[in-house]
């Protein structure tokens, strides 16, 4: 670990995310290359961007990206899990 991870550890927010069928607390970047995204580590938020995996994300968006889209927006409507991650996201704003 570097010694900003330390520092910024208390700037990250905790947020509850999805992995696989499970809700976990996850954290939301507020610094770095991956600003504003949900990692499930903090080192993770300064880690060096893979170009190879951001360039074939790249390719995978243009060509699906209206569809992933649609599917995800379902998914947070219907899914359970994902309702309550929302509900469990908005309390701990308050």
């Amino acid at each position: 670990m570097l010694l900003r991870e330390f520092i910024t550890r208390a700037d990250e927010k905790m947020v509850w995310a999805k992995s696989g069928q499970k809700a976990v607390r996850k954290y939301r970047c507020t610094g770095g290359p991956r600003k504003g995204r949900v990692v499930a580590q903090i080192a993770q938020c300064f880690a060096a961007p893979d170009v190879k995996k951001r360039i074939q994300l790249k390719k995978t968006k243009a060509r699906l990206g209206v569809r992933m889209a649609r599917k995800a927006r379902k998914t947070k409507r219907v899914n359970p899990i994902s309702k309550r991650i929302r509900t469990m996201n908005k309390a701990s704003r308050r």
